[in-house]
């Protein structure tokens, strides 16, 4: 095994732990033969090359023959999906661990912490990990740290990583044309890649509000490590509700501050535009490329929208995951309505700067962004 480095901040959690309970835990792939492994990893880096063209054609984000700096692309499997999102999340939680560490002899989450340490955290973090491996088909990880076995992109650049089991996995399960659904699933990666590369600003934009709504935190530590646990006793069979019956809040509503509502207002917004524009796109240029996109789009749609299990449902909302389908939805609906009325050019304004993005409001509300940006710039 990997290691990512030490045992996190103070104790608090055991990372390689993390990494090694999940790598032990996830579920098995689907059986391929080892030429079919082969095949399917082949396939995978040509159609993400391919698409690479066709969303910067589509999309008309990159000038011609700008350069920009390159970015991997890792066919990788659960395991590797695991170490890498483990280095990621290490970065980004490293100055919140940091202040919950100092917290720790003067809370009442000090005892908690205490018998649960950062050993059982680990364990409890790899169950969640072994969970979510299972499920990713790909992912643009935009604050990637090098390690050894996983590139990152010059300059805290991101990584394109295309989890090759999962996609194999999803496209018998839904019986599609599977040379079709592998160039789909890349083309809304690739828009990903495409987003923070072209916009140079948008990482360290999104990192310095995770950054601030991190150091805004006044969540008790022990109700994080319980949150935690109850995640990892849902994974086990526990049971997902509450004593009302109701079920766990998720992570993101431990908000506790009037300053981190605010900010997670902006981050909504910001990653329903992001993931708006990579489902329009993908339908936009899928067509034209993909010729069984529809029967995919719908297949997939169910799919997204039914979950699997109720096992499933417990822990979206638990993990916050039930936040991102919609913003799939609502960012599509926007972006869709933006091009509609302004062309894709004129959509192209939203990457101007931080304050050319989308409010939250103003996702739901297409025409409100388009009389801020465009009516302002055009008077």
């Amino acid at each position: 095994m990997t290691s990512i480095g030490g045992a996190g901040t103070s104790g608090m959690v055991d990372w390689n732990l993390a990494v090694a309970t999940a790598t032990r835990l996830v579920r098995p792939g689907p059986e391929v033969s080892r030429d079919e492994a082969r095949e399917v990893v082949a396939e995978l880096r040509k159609h993400a090359k391919a698409s690479e063209e066709h969303v910067r054609a589509y999309t008309r984000m990159i000038p011609e023959g700008m350069e920009l700096h390159d970015t991997p692309v890792l066919v990788v499997d659960r395991a590797g999906w695991i170490k890498a999102n483990v280095a990621g999340f290490r970065e980004l939680l490293t100055p919140l661990l940091g202040k919950m560490q100092e917290r720790r002899s003067s809370t009442p989450g000090n005892a908690v912490l205490g018998a649960v340490g950062g050993k059982v955290t680990g364990v409890e973090l790899g169950m969640l990990l072994s969970f979510l491996a299972s499920r990713i088909l790909g992912q643009y990880e935009t604050f990637a740290p090098a390690t050894r076995d996983l590139p990152a992109g010059a300059d805290g650049g991101g990584r394109l990583l295309l989890v090759a089991p999962n996609i194999v996995h999803v496209e018998r399960e839904l019986e599609v044309n599977p040379h079709d659904f592998r160039l789909w699933v890349c083309l809304h990666e690739e828009t990903h890649r495409t987003q923070f590369t072209a916009v140079p600003w948008l990482r360290d934009h999104l990192q310095g509000e995770i950054q601030s709504f991190l150091a805004a935190t006044d969540v008790d530590p022990g109700t994080v490590v319980e949150r935690l646990r109850e995640a990892a006793q849902t994974l086990a069979g526990g049971r997902p509700e509450g004593e009302e019956g109701e079920p766990a809040p998720s992570f993101v509503e431990l908000v506790q501050t009037p300053e981190q509502r605010e900010i997670l207002g902006r981050l909504t917004a910001v990653m329903s535009l992001l993931e708006g524009h990579a489902d329009y796109v993908m339908d936009g240029v899928g067509p034209q490329v993909v010729p069984s996109v529809a029967e995919i789009r719908e297949k997939f749609q169910q799919r997204r929208a039914r979950g699997a299990s109720r096992l499933d449902l417990a822990l979206r909302k638990l993990l916050g995951l039930d936040a991102k389908l919609r913003q799939y939805r609502d960012g599509e609906r926007f972006v869709r309505a933006v091009v509609d009325q302004v062309g894709m050019d004129g959509f192209n304004r939203v990457w101007t700067s931080p304050n050319t993005l989308p409010t939250k409001t103003e996702i739901a509300a297409p025409a409100d962004w388009i009389a801020r940006v465009h009516r302002k710039a055009d008077s």
